[in-house]
């Protein structure tokens, strides 16, 4: 199955004061295309600098990045914000939603970036609301939304590029419980249509919908695995 991700040996220092933290030591890790994987560990483990690595929004220290056969991890902003806007769909924690804008608005946006028409805008932000089932809040406004159909919305803005892979930070950290099912079921359907998904996530029970669970401690990757809890008759054989 082909690699859409693949990291080689991957640092990442920052120096605060006099003090140089070693935030990522040498990570090496391969995502193959239409994966659904989980990104563990505690506070300090490396997951957020890896993420911030994984989604171009920061570049490594040293090491290789190949991001759906693109060498990413020395390019500069600019580049690397063009690549991040084609390749990869964000959803966060806290929605970052434009809060006078209606669901039809925030979705198109990342459109208005890549200048699209209006009408095309339009068009293609109505079938990514009605894919993840809001095709009858359009017009609303975040604020006359549930927290759970605010992430909805956002699964959708990120969709709207038809981006290579989403990556979501925390999706549920937001939501109830029953939201939370509700919200992983839609990542679900989403990666059986062919998205690769990328979740960072410090909850096990969220982690455990993913098909594969990788584990970082100390800026390494401490373990790598499927998820047995989970019979994939699914793409990873395709």
């Amino acid at each position: 199955m082909q690699e859409i991700i693949k990291l080689t040996n991957i640092a990442r220092q920052y120096t605060i004061g006099t003090e140089e933290i070693h935030a990522l030591k040498s990570v090496s890790l391969s995502i193959h295309r239409n994966e659904y994987v989980a990104l563990m560990g505690p506070s300090g483990s490396g997951k957020s600098t890896l993420m911030n690595i994984l989604g171009c929004l920061d570049t490594p220290t040293s090491g290789e990045y190949i991001l759906n056969n693109i060498s990413v991890a020395n390019m500069l902003d600019n580049d690397l914000a063009e690549v991040r806007n084609k390749e990869i769909g964000f959803v966060f924690q806290t929605f970052n939603l434009l809060p006078r804008s209606t669901a039809l608005d925030n979705v198109a946006l990342p459109l208005v970036y890549s200048g699209i028409a209006k009408a095309d805008r339009e068009k293609r932000a109505k079938e990514v609301l009605e894919q993840v089932g809001l095709g009858n809040r359009m017009t609303h406004k975040p604020n006359e939304l549930s927290g759970g159909q605010r992430q909805r919305v956002a699964i959708a803005r990120a969709l709207v590029n038809k981006p290579a892979i989403i990556l979501a930070d925390e999706p549920t950290g937001n939501l109830d419980s029953k939201t939370s099912v509700e919200i992983m079921g839609l990542f679900e359907e989403i990666q059986r249509l062919g998205n690769t998904i990328i979740l960072v996530t410090h909850e096990e029970d969220i982690a455990r919908h993913a098909h594969r669970i990788v584990r970082l401690k100390d800026g390494l990757v401490e373990s790598d695995f499927q998820n047995e809890s989970i019979v994939t008759v699914s793409t990873r054989t395709v």
